[in-house]
């Protein structure tokens, strides 16, 4: 081992023992919020999560201290990214140096090391990346495989005249394969080392160059679109036919196909073995290591099939595997073509799509085609980025974003404006100067922040050119998010990147194509809508990680000028101090607003939710943050197992309506009179409202009546609404549901106080006239209840969910109570306040998550809680 070997592997490691630690003082102990209360659930007890899954990632779970064990694997893989980084950044800067580890100088080997140790700190401390090391996300797992993979590329790349060196290659496929479970950011490295591996081989031209690029776009799509859908894919047609057609057990298909699978692999080994062809004989044992890595999915299968409590799109068969891996749940977005926001449809071609299956007792039972919806050419355009017509919210965001007229048809200029100053603009550069730049506040989307990139630069006479002076503000009002960093990280990433492509142009292209699909490419892909729920910056991750790269090499860059004026040693030195201002101002500026150590809002949170409710209660909720803190502090803390909690947002999919109907903990099943055939697939998705001449508007209807009315088969129940087809329709508007006094006094539906207040019947009428399938489970679960357990709606559910019940709510915390006492809205909020279980819920069984004992970082997710819980003292 040589003398620079040696230096490199300790600097190596030195870095990601600084990395761990600067990670585990600031890492969240419990769950956070979003998806990380449910990922650590899942990891927990080996559950499902939401589509298309992380397998990988919920398999490196542990049962004691879980949360903290979870949040602290994101801790190391967030330090094996650093350290694969800096071995990367080494590597890159050896090459530009041009020569062997053996004779490196003194000077050389410190100024490599200079580079390597900068440029993975500023990776270290990027807002970005550091944000998802420390909490349960599968972000920072992404992130290490994909720096180890470029890492590998590199090893190869110095080896790659060896004997046996393309076992490096193998292994970077089993990597990636690796990576599909835990995320797809991985793939995106594959152009980068296509090209890494055509420098190597090649020479370089032009055309070898155009070539390349449209091979290694293509060994992308064969991984991405072939590999992964199309194995589960052809499984389940296979298994179809052998079942369906050929009356055989099920699996048998599948069996056939996977046996067809692995004689055909066979077989071309042996081929190409026999020809000499190493080429073809390499590329199937890459898709052999890519597949066995892959198949970490049957895990998903297996504990699918165990029924646990999170079992999110129950891919329990080929079937709905195949819709979970496709993210079928979340719809599709237009590519290449599709409608403009001011498109209407002009038809609808109802068997035109691919047939859909659900798994039957003895077959696979047919839901029908998925619906083509067609639309005029001339409301269609290539490229399309503003397409969303189904969200109001979004056509208006649309109108104003554009200063488009209402009706106005927007124009190719208008899509691609959207384009350039929404979606790469707001939605990636604003994300990318957080990281480089600064920031000025972690307020999401206020219109300040719309219209000036919420980013901050440190440099006075240009923010207040951008924002105004901020200077006068108190310390009070002061946001811990603001991080200025006087533009030192992106001048030393741009000196770094131009350096690079003056002196080793080849890996710079392989730098900027990396840079590139994990940045703008995902742009391009994801064709987000407006208005996102969060920010979205932990996505390009990866496109930071490839910038820290050139920051590393910005060293570089200053000792190639300094050696020139001093001796290279101290020039090296002298290079390393200066660029080490860089990582020591972000992570000085960052640390009190990534810094969680003490935080445990999320979990508590989720407490003070179930805590406001009383036993064996049905709790609605809607949204990620209140549904996914409540799932964790039930499944691994343990707190009140015996609420059920029902998603609105998820009560409109089959698979989702079947769990309910099975208990979980100590939660009994949620009272569903409606058969699977009711709502299987797209059945009864929508139920409008339609007159009737022999029904009278003018008087009330029972909601068992109603329910059984809309969820008939009998024709005379049915009317056409649109086409020849017969559909269910809402008879009524007005309706009641029937109170039985002695059962809500006894088992404490109504305070004794309010005995006198409880009406015969509850009375009102609907605020909508259309109903989405959510809605009519909805009114299935109150009427089929019968008052016999308690009803709450989480206070953050969107008002509409409510269905003009207001009256009928009962404060007594986090939830609203359906209870048979009406009150009519006086003060804007729903209901009444039943003050002795509201103030016993809120002072004696609430937790604040240390807001009350710490001064913790509060961001804005944090603050919207606090600012709940202020309001409801307040109603109280």
């Amino acid at each position: 081992m040589t003398l620079y070997n040696r230096i490199n592997n300790i600097t190596g490691w030195l870095m990601f023992a600084v990395a761990t630690l600067v990670y585990v003082m600031t890492v969240e102990p419990t769950g956070s919020f979003w998806d990380c209360g449910e990922f650590i659930s899942c990891a927990y007890k080996l559950q499902v999560a939401h589509s298309p899954g992380a397998p990988l990632f919920l398999l490196a779970g542990d049962r004691d201290q879980v949360a903290f064990m979870v949040n602290f694997m994101s801790n190391l893989m967030g330090s094996l990214t650093v350290l694969f980084l800096f071995w990367t950044i080494t590597a890159l800067a050896r090459k530009i140096i041009g020569k062997k580890e053996a004779d490196l100088t003194v000077a050389e080997i410190v100024a490599i090391m200079g580079a390597g140790i900068v440029g993975g700190l500023a990776c270290t401390f990027a807002d970005s990346v550091w944000f998802s090391t420390v909490e349960g996300e599968v972000y920072a797992m992404s992130a290490a495989f994909t720096a180890f993979v470029v890492w590998a590329i590199f090893k190869w790349d110095n080896i790659a005249d060896q004997p046996y060196a393309d076992r490096w290659l193998l292994l970077i496929a089993y990597g990636m394969g690796l990576s599909i479970g835990v995320h797809l950011l991985n793939l995106l490295a594959i152009p980068a080392m296509v090209f890494v591996y055509y420098f190597r081989k090649y020479p370089y031209s032009r055309a070898g160059m155009v070539k390349t690029f449209l091979l290694a776009c293509v060994i992308l799509g064969v991984v991405q679109y072939g590999i992964i859908p199309q194995i589960p894919n052809l499984a389940a047609k296979f298994d179809i036919m052998f079942v369906n057609s050929l009356g055989l057990p099920f699996n048998s298909g599948a069996i056939f196909f996977a046996v067809l699978a692995i004689g055909g692999i066979t077989f071309l080994l042996l081929y190409a073995k026999r020809k000499g062809n190493y080429v073809l004989h390499t590329a199937m044992l890459a898709v052999c290591m890519i597949i066995l890595g892959y198949t970490s999915y049957s895990m998903v299968l297996i504990r699918a099939n165990a029924n646990p409590s999170i079992n999110m799109s129950n891919p329990k068969d080929l079937i709905s595997l195949l819709s979970y891996l496709n993210r079928e749940q979340y719809g599709d977005r237009p590519l290449l073509k599709g409608p403009v926001f001011t498109a209407r449809p002009v038809d609808v071609d109802w068997n035109g799509g691919e047939m859909k299956y659900w798994k039957g007792p003895d077959k696979y039972e047919e839901m029908g085609r998925k619906p083509i919806v067609k639309y005029a050419s001339q409301d269609e355009m290539l490229f399309p980025r503003i397409y969303d017509n189904d969200d109001p919210s979004h056509v208006r965001f649309y109108q104003s974003w554009l200063n488009l007229e209402e009706g106005q048809k927007p124009k190719m200029g208008d899509n691609l404006a959207f384009f350039l100053s929404y979606q790469v603009n707001y939605m990636y550069w604003r994300y990318f100067l957080w990281n480089f730049a600064g920031r000025q506040n972690d307020v999401q989307g206020s219109t300040n922040n719309v219209q000036h990139g919420n980013w901050l630069s440190g440099i006075p006479f240009i923010d207040e050119a951008r924002l105004g002076s901020q200077d006068n503000l108190p310390p009070s009002m002061q946001n811990r998010a603001r991080n200025e960093f006087y533009f030192l990280p992106l001048i030393l990433g741009l000196v770094g990147m131009f350096y690079h492509f003056r002196r080793y142009k080849t890996d710079a292209w392989v730098v900027l194509l990396l840079f590139f699909f994990t940045g703008l490419a995902i742009v391009i892909y994801l064709n987000q809508t407006p208005l996102q729920p969060r920010e979205r910056d932990y996505a390009y991750a990866g496109s930071i990680y490839a910038f820290a790269i050139w920051i590393g090499i910005g060293v570089l860059a200053l000792w190639d000028y300094l050696r020139k004026r001093m001796t290279p040693t101290l020039a090296a030195g002298v290079a390393t101090a200066v660029c080490l201002i860089v990582p020591s101002i972000m992570g000085a500026k960052g640390w009190d607003d990534h810094n969680r150590s003490h935080r445990f809002v999320a979990r508590d949170m989720g407490r003070n939710y179930l805590e406001s409710c009383a036993p064996n209660a049905i709790l609605f909720t809607q949204g990620d943050n209140d549904t996914y803190p409540l799932w964790y502090a039930q499944e691994v803390e343990g707190i009140r197992p015996d609420v059920r909690i029902v998603n609105l947002s998820l009560l409109g999919v089959d698979w989702y309506i079947d769990e309910m109907k099975y208990k979980i903990n100590d939660a009994a099943a949620v009272p569903i009179s409606l058969p699977s055939e009711a709502y299987r697939g797209s059945k009864r998705d929508v139920t409008r409202f339609a007159k009737n001449p022999s029904i009278d508007q003018n008087q009330f209807y029972n909601v068992e009546d109603v329910v059984s009315f809309m969820t008939s088969e009998d024709p005379s129940k049915k009317v056409r609404m649109y086409g020849d087809e017969l559909e269910n329709y809402l008879p009524a508007t007005s309706l009641f549901i029937p109170v039985d006094k002695a059962t809500v006094l006894s088992n404490g539906t109504v305070q004794p106080e309010d005995a006198e207040k409880v009406v015969d019947r509850v009375e009102w009428k609907l605020n909508r006239t259309t109903l989405l399938k959510p809605s009519l489970l909805l009114l299935d679960i109150i009427q089929n209840n019968k008052w016999k357990r308690p009803i709450y709606f989480a206070i953050s559910v969107n008002s509409a969910e409510y269905l003009g019940l207001n009256d009928y709510f009962q404060q007594e915390g986090l939830t609203y109570r359906l209870v048979p006492v009406r009150n009519a809205d006086k003060d804007g909020l729903p209901g009444f306040v039943q003050p002795t279980l509201m103030y016993n819920n809120m002072m004696k069984k609430f937790a604040w998550g240390n807001v009350d004992k710490r001064d913790i970082y509060m961001d804005e997710n944090v603050l919207r809680m606090v600012s709940n819980l202020r309001s409801n003292f307040a109603r109280l």
